[in-house]
């Protein structure tokens, strides 16, 4: 009976445990038992938990935490991480976004405590500094993801230690960090040729010679975002289709430059596909649609908005190709100003079609809209 109750308080969430806690004695003693706090999400209660929490919850799981996400919980300052570092070492999954007083301390404390950390959310952590990723390449070898998005103290000089320490990274993610530049990119791809996901939004100093490298580097790649990165051009796009055929998911709004010979070479090559973001790719014409449907076979996500030279013919074409009928779910025009109805027209055959945005097209009628939806 006792090996019964402890499998099922294995499978409890945190509010769960705790209720059951309150029951009896013995289930009290079941249920805060280490060995079933090796998971906890505590973002629900993120207004509520403050260090003592933190370091009460340190002492019961101990060894036994593996996956921790404070997310939201600004009240976590270094003090408390410090404790979690030293009671919990084996933890390898640690998500402290928007945990605002955090800073290089905690990561200095994980550094030396945590070998094992392979995941690690410092996203809006805004103290966190080069030092925390030079902590973070000396005392946690094993990292393979890390998100510094809005860390805007981050800088090459923490990017490259980072690359130098931490060789297994599969997931770089810096959304907002205006410091990260081409040569941080480049020291990241050259030691880190494992990365399977790289996110540089609002990166805006990157240029095609850091896609160069990745391409070159990281032939794994199958995640890339670049928008706001508004100096690429289709230089970017063409070392992409050369290398990277793993691709999947591209996200380059706002890249102004890529005109549809980018687009042309990526679609001829990377036939994977399935999540394209080429909003405010404003040189761009039906001919990029029409690569698109004929290369693109397992594409699911497409946002063409504010791509003000699409008109109804490149519609046509993506409305009539492979994956129209099975795999487009989503397709966003907004601000499409050549787009009529028959554009709608011509998406009646996507079968598999769950949302699509036309705010902004000031020739799609109401009736239209009714049409594609019947």
């Amino acid at each position: 009976m006792f090996v019964f109750f402890t499998r099922i308080f294995s499978c409890l969430d945190v509010v769960s445990l705790c209720r059951c806690a309150q029951v009896s004695r013995g289930w009290n003693v079941l249920a805060l038992d280490g060995s079933n706090w090796q998971r906890i999400d505590l973002f629900e209660f993120q207004k509520d938990v403050e260090g003592p929490v933190i370091e009460n919850l340190s002492r019961r799981c101990g060894g036994f935490l593996r996956q921790l996400s404070l997310r939201g919980c600004q009240s976590i300052a270094d003090g408390s991480m410090k404790t979690l570092a030293q009671l919990c070492s084996n933890v390898d999954d640690l998500n402290l976004n928007d945990c605002k007083k955090i800073t290089d301390s905690t990561c200095q404390s994980l550094s030396k405590h945590c070998p094992k950390l392979q995941r690690l959310d410092l996203a809006s952590c805004s103290s966190v500094t080069d030092q925390s990723l030079k902590a973070l390449a000396d005392g946690c070898p094993s990292l393979t993801h890390i998100n510094v998005s809005w860390c805007d103290q981050i800088s090459e000089n923490g990017v490259e230690a980072l690359a130098h320490g931490c060789p297994k990274l599969r997931s770089f993610i810096s959304k907002g960090c205006l410091q990260v530049n081409d040569k941080s990119v480049s020291c990241l791809a050259q030691f880190c040729p494992a990365l399977e996901v790289v996110n540089l939004h609002g990166c805006l100093h990157i240029t095609d010679e850091a896609v160069q490298q990745l391409a070159e580097h990281c032939p794994r790649l199958h995640y890339l975002c670049l928008s706001g990165c508004s100096h690429l051009t289709d230089t970017s796009l063409i070392v992409l289709a050369q290398q990277c055929h793993f691709l999947s998911t591209l996200e380059v709004a706002g890249c102004s430059q890529f005109t549809d010979a980018g687009f042309q070479a990526l679609a001829r090559s990377c036939r994977l596909l399935e999540k394209m973001d080429l909003e405010e790719c404003v040189l761009i014409t039906d001919t990029t649609l029409i690569h698109l449907a004929m290369g693109c076979p397992r594409l699911e996500n497409l946002s063409l908005s504010h791509c003000e030279l699409i008109t109804d013919e490149g519609i046509r074409h993506l409305g009539t190709s492979p994956c129209a009928a099975e795999n487009l779910t989503v397709l966003e025009l907004d601000n499409c100003p050549l787009i009529t109805d028959a554009s709608l027209e011509h998406l009646i055959s996507c079968h598999n079609l769950q949302r699509i945005e036309l705010y902004d097209c000031q020739l799609i009628t109401r009736a239209g809209i009714r049409r594609l939806r019947v």
